[in-house]
């Protein structure tokens, strides 16, 4: 039911249906016009065996090699009172079981009547109605390969649209669709000659100008996704030496409330600085894992006391996993500095096999962000739940680096759920 449901077989039933509804409407056509007029060259035949009889009636002669005679026991009871009215007239009836056609006329208070074989006629518009339905038939047939065949190209297309869109939508911006231009979208220009002085046919393809119209904005995506890393990267770094240097200058202020004050922002605008930078390299597709066997246990128990936090870590089974021990701190420490910053304690990261999950008791994730993932410099309503800046952007980066996918979730009995699972394997061989 589901292949039926596709846009290929929605236009293949649809001009099926439209063609067998044309064809029977032009076979009913067909059928009554025929039927008419052969039907007719038999009445027109009977009317003149009618005349001929009658006019032998008249003169008393015998009426010949027409097959006649009055008041026949066949004749048809509606004929026989159209003759009592005076009047003549034909139909088709039956004379010793077999097909006539009868044709009548008044006679001295009687019908004189004829009749002449009808078999034959009625073989020939059976043979005419087999043709009328063998050629719709035919018709359909054709039209439904030909429907099936144009529709599967479109969905073909369409498919691969929907499936570039989908890489991109993903991330990929590199994707595109790549349909050849062919002659163009019709713009209502007339297109330049060709070699041989021929102006080539112009005609509009919807689909290709839908795909176009994807590369394109892809294309203009890319260059402002870009434009905007570099940007992010270039103030990073511009930043990045006065900002050392301002450090190293209020290290020589006297000490007071004042010193504190100033080497705090600058403290944070530095820690502001690194995580841009970090974040870029990170958006560049440079950075690689350097990955090592490590006892997860072990080593989120380090992470965490490294970070000076207070968080409950609970191992319930250690794993060996293949990770970038570095990576991981870094994942691990934005993870709890976030959960205390937005959160509320107990902190608790929990290790069971090659998953870990990290746990506050606080007002939990956003809606926005557990369905679209961190995105930078955003902050949700604190009134309704927790923001997230670059921290979980960096998680996000750094994990995707490690092949972890973070999942993010709220607790049912309430707070921030961060699940990472690990990946386990062999390192692979050198040499």
């Amino acid at each position: 039911m589901r292949a039926l449901s596709s846009l290929r077989w929605k236009i293949a039933l649809t001009t099926t249906t439209v063609c067998c509804l044309v064809a029977a409407a032009l076979g009913i056509l067909v059928h009554n016009v025929v039927a008419r007029q052969v039907v007719g060259e038999v009445r027109k035949e009977a009317a003149r065996d009618l005349d001929h009889a009658l006019g032998h009636y008249e003169y008393g002669t015998a009426h010949g090699d027409v097959n006649a005679a009055l008041d026949p026991p066949g004749l048809p009871a509606p004929l026989r009172a159209l003759v009592a009215r005076g009047r003549t007239g034909s139909m088709v009836g039956s004379h010793g079981g077999e097909p006539v056609m009868w044709a009548a006329g008044p006679a001295d208070r009687s019908a004189l009547a004829v009749w002449i074989p009808y078999g034959n006629t009625r073989e020939r518009l059976r043979d005419i109605d087999t043709a009328i339905l063998a050629s719709a038939a035919l018709a359909a047939g054709v039209v439904a390969l030909a429907g099936l065949f144009l529709a599967d190209r479109i969905s073909r297309r369409l498919a691969t649209t929907a499936a570039v869109a989908r890489r991109i939508s993903a991330g990929d911006l590199d994707a595109r669709v790549d349909f050849p231009a062919d002659a163009g979208p019709d713009t209502g220009a007339e297109a330049d000659p060709g070699p041989d002085g021929r102006r080539p046919r112009r005609y509009r393809d919807e689909v290709r100008d839908v795909a176009h119209a994807l590369d394109s904005m892809a294309a203009s995506l890319q260059q402002r996704l870009e434009a905007e890393k570099r940007f992010t990267a270039d103030v990073a770094h511009e930043l990045r030496t006065p900002l050392t240097g301002s450090l190293a200058a209020a290290a020589l202020l006297p000490e007071g409330r004042p010193k504190e004050m100033i080497n705090d922002r600058l403290r944070a605008l530095h820690r502001l600085t690194e995580d841009l930078l970090e974040i870029s390299r990170l958006d560049s597709g440079v950075e690689r894992a350097d990955l090592s066997r490590v006892e997860l246990g072990r080593a989120v128990e380090r992470a965490v006391t490294a970070t000076r936090l207070p968080a409950e870590v609970r191992v319930v089974r250690d794993a060996v996993v293949l990770t970038d021990r570095r990576r991981l701190d870094r994942i691990l420490a934005n993870l709890l500095v976030n959960a205390h910053k937005h959160g509320r304690p107990p902190v608790e990261v929990t290790v069971e096999g090659p998953v870990v999950v990290i746990r506050d008791h606080g007002p939990g994730y956003p809606a926005e962000l557990i369905e679209q993932g961190p995105k930078r410099f955003r902050t949700g309503d604190p009134g309704r739940g927790r923001g997230h800046g670059l921290g979980l952007t960096i998680v996000a980066g750094q994990a995707a680096v490690l092949e972890i996918t973070p999942v993010f979730a709220n607790a049912p009995d309430g707070g921030a759920l961060t699940t990472l699972r690990l990946p386990v394997g062999r390192l692979p061989e050198t040499g």
